[in-house]
């Protein structure tokens, strides 16, 4: 038998072997802790890693869209695929910078290296392409070259700097009164790039600022409404037929539909007319969309690695609406004359957070409170008022053209007295109201026990409420128009969905101004970020009945939460149109659907909005500028807590520190 001639360790290599495994046994629960506790918790603790996006800038560029008041027919398809790349080279351009803002906080010249001076030359690029299809057919675009160069401005609202010409006014700047100091999370929500808490008001400590046109003698003063449900059978997408047709994504973020079940970005005219309708009047088969609602909690929807959805920095709970009413006003100073089948009106400005302020639109309050309304702030609403989101849409018309080359200069708005501008004529106005039953958000912890909530956006908007808008193609048939027509202007109230219109303001008791300040009940919501939609009353509970108008898709169960099948309109079976896009995905979620209530009061057109900030804040003078909120104030757990989450950390210290102090001593006695 051959002898084992290899040597043995000495006790002193063996105590070196020792301290060597202990060291980094406890180097290795130290670093494993340290990190899970750093991602723990979800959006929480992500909040508090990208606490510095708040104070990092996004991209400004001119709107060239805007800008294009005449753009030949023949040159329309190759404009609006260049307009489409221009958004998409934004966007992009924005994730690039999200994505490299460490990067660029060291090393602030590399924006512009690997960026802005890119984007520069792919816009200059698509701008030429447009240049060059208007002079095609023979028009002469003035200064398009000089649209090219973008900007970063400070994410902020009411930030210290700004980008953006001085033409185009922050929302803090515009007159909507000063923005209130950034609290709670410093991130904001949707992974990121907002909101924020200086996006939200107390209603309460808003003034009354809603003032109506008194009606004269010749005026108009009918209504008209349609009924077309909440899309509670979830029909989403992220095209946008008007500003982008042909182009999948063209929003880059998701729409609610009612009305019209065939809209996508490849829906033509005749897909359109012969598409099914929500509407309890299928002589309304009208397309009205708007941006999704959604709730910062956490929850994964199917496009959340979707382009349009969270590949694009939205994210959360799709927010189904407890009641929208679709309501045809008259002119308080003429007659209205039909809407021209066809015509296409979009109110409010996706991009208003870097155009500024000026064709901004849609206003916010809460049930009960709605004489007030606020531009570029989302609502607190006390307990029992829920959100309302209101639209309302131009009312005059050029009398030749149903859509413009920037989409606005068909239509005009009306003027502080009704009358419509020269060469314009009054056609009904519609008026859209959104409700939703979601709680006053809790900003003292960033949402983490009432879930924020804020509208899709472009990715580089931030989620900003000035941006919302909404969209409505008149595919009314020609008797229901006539109708509706004749209706308003002898002073009749019809349409199918005149039972379910709230009363009027004058009709409803004035909130007191003494009313308690907005403060969220403590068990209200979940604290888990993909817990469910705020509980509420049996009496407010999600109905698993469709509203009237609603198409039928699939019964839902009758216990527990409401699963309904989501449905794209890329892919609905009544759509003719070949061509299928894929910007948009199915969605599917438990919908919370809760029962139409009677709303108290209506909304009408604001002037001079008033905002305050959220009960508990200072709100800055208007135009004055809030230090950027770089910090989270509030950070999960105490010290105790804490302590719990760390005790690995700290027992791999000790092993560390003992293999140390082992390693050294054998050192000193080698023996």
């Amino acid at each position: 038998m051959r002898r084992n001639r290899r040597r043995r360790p000495t006790g002193a290599q063996r105590a070196t072997f020792a301290a060597v495994a202990l060291m980094l046994g406890g180097a290795g629960l130290v670093a494993v802790n340290v990190y899970a506790s750093a991602t723990e918790g979800g959006g929480d603790q992500a909040q508090i890693a990208t606490a510095h996006v708040l104070s990092a800038p996004t991209v400004y560029c001119p709107d060239v869209g805007s800008r294009l008041t005449a753009v030949p027919e023949g040159a329309r398809a190759d404009v609006d695929g260049a307009l489409a790349e221009l958004d998409q080279q934004v966007a992009a351009a924005y994730r690039q910078l999200t994505q490299s803002a460490a990067a660029i906080e060291q090393n602030p010249g590399l924006a512009d290296q690997t960026i802005m001076n890119p984007l520069k030359e792919k816009r200059a690029e698509s701008i030429q392409r447009i240049a060059d299809a208007i002079a095609r057919e023979g028009g002469r675009p003035q200064g398009l070259a000089d649209l090219a160069a973008c900007t970063l401005r400070s994410s902020n609202q009411g930030g210290a700097q700004s980008a953006a010409p001085q033409d185009s006014a922050t929302p803090s700047q515009s007159g909507q009164g000063g923005a209130a100091p950034a609290q709670g999370t410093g991130a904001g929500g949707q992974g990121g790039n907002g909101p924020v808490a200086a996006d939200y008001a107390d209603i309460t400590s808003v003034q009354p600022d809603v003032t109506t046109p008194p009606a004269r003698p010749g005026g108009s003063t009918g209504t008209f409404s349609s009924s077309c449900g909440v899309n509670a059978n979830g029909l989403f997408n992220s095209d946008n037929v008007i500003v982008a047709p042909g182009v999948s994504n063209g929003a880059h973020h998701f729409h609610d539909y009612i009305g019209n079940q065939s809209n996508n970005a490849f829906a033509g005219d005749q897909d359109l007319a012969n598409a099914d309708t929500s509407c309890a009047d299928k002589g309304d088969r009208s397309t009205y969309y708007w941006p999704v609602l959604r709730l910062q909690n956490g929850r994964q929807e199917r496009d959340a690695d979707k382009p349009g959805g969270g590949t694009e920095g939205n994210a959360g709970q799709i927010v189904t609406a407890k009641q929208v009413t679709l309501t045809f006003e008259g002119n308080p100073t003429s007659k209205v004359t039909d809407m021209p089948r066809l015509l296409r009106i979009i109110t409010g400005d996706a991009k208003a957070f870097v155009n500024g302020p000026a064709n901004a639109n849609a206003s916010w309050s809460c049930t009960g409170y709605e004489d007030r309304q606020l531009k570029d702030k989302y609502p607190l609403c006390p307990a029992g008022s829920d959100v309302v989101r209101t639209f309302r849409f131009q009312s005059c018309w050029d009398g030749r053209n149903i859509d413009s080359a920037n989409h606005r200069t068909h239509v005009a708005f009306e003027a502080p007295d009704g009358s419509c501008p020269a060469g314009f004529q009054a056609i009904p106005q519609l008026v859209q109201r959104i409700v939703y039953a979601v709680d006053a958000p809790s900003l003292a912890d960033g949402g983490r026990t009432v879930p924020l909530f804020a509208v899709d956006s472009f990715p580089e908007q931030l989620h900003k409420p000035v941006t919302d808008h909404g969209d409505f193609i008149n595919v009314f048939d020609e008797s229901l128009m006539r109708t509706m027509v004749d209706c308003i202007n002898s002073g009749r109230t019809c349409g199918a969905g005149a039972g379910g219109q709230p009363p009027s303001q004058s009709a409803q008791p004035t909130p007191s101004e003494t009313a308690s300040p907005v403060a969220p009940p403590a068990q209200t919501q979940s604290a888990e970020p993909s817990g469910p939609v705020t509980e509420r009353p049996p009496s407010q509970q999600p109905s698993s009945e469709p509203p009237a108008g609603t198409p039928a898709t699939e019964t839902a169960p009758a216990s527990g939460g409401t699963e309904l099948p989501r449905v794209d309109a890329t892919v609905s079976p009544t759509k003719t149109s070949t061509t299928r896009s894929s910007g948009g995905g199915v969605i599917s979620r438990a919908t919370q659907r809760p029962d139409t209530e009677a709303p108290t009061g209506t909304a009408a057109e604001p002037t001079g909005t008033a905002v305050a900030a959220p009960a508990g804040q200072e709100t800055p003078a208007t135009g004055s500028q809030t230090e950027p909120q770089t910090e989270p104030q509030a950070v999960q757990g105490g010290l105790a807590e804490s302590g719990a989450h760390l005790w690995p950390a700290v027992f791999g210290g000790l092993l560390l520190a003992f293999g140390a102090v082992l390693l050294w001593w054998t050192r000193r006695n080698p023996a």
